[in-house]
């Protein structure tokens, strides 16, 4: 009876002990795809976070080698994108000019791929054209500069110790003012008035913590608030650079600040 009794007991313990082994593994087994699950959702989200960064600076870096210009241009740090979204374009070049249209797209897509010849595969945020001319006074004369204080017209305050100066014609209203070597204006028609003032107002806060590309010897730019005529034109030296086919009037000052000279 004793042996019996001791038989139950070793029986009992041996399967204490199997079952403590398998809920011990199975725990294991849990705490390690749980941790490889968490490690899967941190790598997503930093893939997510960086991706686009990491493509667009790689897109940047194969416009410049893609352009195959002698001239000496400068591009662009950085460009504002939809999020989620692919920076990609197509390039030209000539002797005395380079064009860049930069895009962005859904999925990736390198840049000048065939399929950007589909006007839907991608959508065009900005043109930029950079030509060489024979003279410095050449290059001076493509940029519309103007002292808007000598022009005279209607102040009206922009905040940030500037000063607007207000002009109207032909149901248009333009309001510039003048930062550094830059001449500035925003559009709107007269009678919506007060669009105009307080795209300016935008404006001038943003370059407040946000530079323009020093021109040599100068630059202008056109804010449109109907989003049909921003241009954003600077001189350095032979070469003039143009920025237009950009619909957000503040984009346009986004990519323009982001040319780093």
């Amino acid at each position: 009876m004793k042996k019996l009794f001791f038989i139950i007991i070793l029986t009992i313990s041996i399967i204490s002990a199997c079952t403590g082994r398998d809920t011990n593994s199975k725990q294991d087994t849990q705490q390690d795809h749980q941790w490889n699950e968490n490690k899967l959702c941190i790598s997503e989200t930093t893939s997510k976070d960086t991706v686009s960064s990491l493509t667009q600076a790689g897109a940047l870096k194969t416009i410049k080698e893609q352009l195959g210009t002698k001239l000496a241009i400068v591009l662009p740090t950085n460009v504002p994108l939809t999020e989620g979204a692919f920076l990609t374009a197509t390039t030209k070049s000539e002797e005395q000019q380079a064009e860049v249209l930069f895009l962005e797209s859904k999925e990736y897509l390198p840049v000048n791929d065939v399929k950007l010849k589909n006007a839907t595969a991608a959508t065009a945020i900005a043109k930029l054209t950079v030509k060489l001319y024979d003279s410095i006074d050449e290059a001076s004369e493509q940029i519309a500069y103007e002292e808007f204080s000598k022009n005279g017209g209607q102040q009206v305050p922009l905040g940030f110790n500037m000063t607007g100066y207000q002009d109207a014609g032909e149901g248009s209203l333009w309001t510039g003012w003048n930062e550094g070597r830059w001449a500035i204006a925003t559009h709107t028609r007269t009678d919506n008035p007060e669009a105009g003032v307080e795209l300016a107002k935008q404006a001038v806060q943003y370059l407040e913590s946000h530079t323009l590309p020093i021109p040599h010897e100068h630059g202008m730019v056109h804010l449109d608030v109907y989003k049909t005529g921003n241009l954003i034109v600077w001189q350095d030296g032979k070469l003039v650079y143009t920025l237009d086919s950009i619909k957000d009037p503040m984009k346009a000052l986004a990519i323009a600040t982001a040319f780093k000279q």
